[in-house]
């Protein structure tokens, strides 16, 4: 038995990819959105998500390239005076390991994105992270401690096959195969907590290597060799203009991604090979 997840990210992030969540859910095959409970337009997607209650939620843990949910003088060591993350994934990644006095505020700022979410009516089932910095050690230790407690019971481990990848998408080999190690590590030292808490998540995860370019033609490519049991897919759909996207992400292809989550072809192609589209929780869509 073949399940796909179908998962959109950045949602709240602004006006553009929360039309597109909507859009995607409604018409397409998207399962679960994880949202961002700092971003601007986190209060439009929520009234999205109470719309569209079969829509799954999850958290999009936002600790880079955003904003905090506290206040900045709580969280000094983490955001500037305007309450903004640093851009510099690697940079924040090195600060957050090595720097212990980050740890308190680290999570409390975690913490408080999960409580904002829930704190708006929204059931959290699964936990995933801008730029996966989920999986980070420090961050997925103090994860490993919230999610029993507020009744998270999924978790993406960002792993996904480079040979399949590069089968049929052959750019960006040496950056792909750096993200596959770091991300496969990285998920490698999660996993084993992850099944002492009985949290559960996908056996591979489509989307990390190829993140902003899942065209339709990729996705027809890669659902004839999907493995036994649970996949995630994840995309970054967005509808244009929208300055935001366009300048966080100015090389993604929004439209396109949100054109494969709505794609009749691929709808088929999942029929054809028998593969029963749902969300974390095994409701079916389709």
């Amino acid at each position: 038995m073949k399940q796909l997840i179908i998962t959109s990210d950045d949602f709240g992030l602004s006006p553009g990819v929360n039309r597109a969540v909507e859009q995607a859910w409604r018409d397409g095959l998207l399962t679960c959105a994880s949202i961002m409970p700092g971003a601007a337009a986190f209060d439009a997607a929520v009234e999205i998500a109470r719309r569209n209650p079969g829509l799954q939620v999850g958290l999009h843990l936002t600790l880079v390239q955003g904003r905090g949910v506290l206040p900045p003088d709580s969280i000094p060591g983490l955001v500037d005076p305007d309450g903004n993350f640093t851009d510099n994934p690697v940079a924040a990644g090195m600060r957050y390991f090595f720097d212990r006095g980050l740890f308190c505020q680290l999570k409390r700022e975690i913490e408080a994105q999960i409580v904002r979410v829930l704190g708006a009516g929204i059931p959290l089932t699964h936990i995933d992270g801008h730029l996966n910095i989920h999986l980070h050690p420090t961050i997925f230790s103090i994860l490993a401690g919230l999610m029993p407690r507020y009744g998270i019971s999924s978790f993406r481990l960002s792993r996904e096959r480079l040979g399949h990848n590069l089968k049929f998408d052959k750019e960006r080999r040496i950056g792909k195969t750096v993200e596959r190690v770091i991300f496969g590590s990285l998920s490698n030292n999660a996993l084993p907590r992850l099944d002492d808490l009985n949290i559960r998540y996908a056996a591979e995860v489509k989307g990390v290597l190829n993140s902003g370019r899942m065209t339709e033609a990729y996705v027809l490519d890669i659902l004839n060799d999907l493995r036994d049991g649970l996949t995630e897919i994840y995309f970054h759909p967005g509808v244009l203009p929208d300055a935001e996207i366009t300048r966080r992400m100015p090389d993604y292809r929004h439209e396109e991604e949100l054109a494969a989550i709505n794609s009749p072809a691929v709808r088929e192609k999942l029929k054809q090979l028998k593969i029963t589209v749902q969300n974390y929780r095994g409701d079916v869509k389709c």
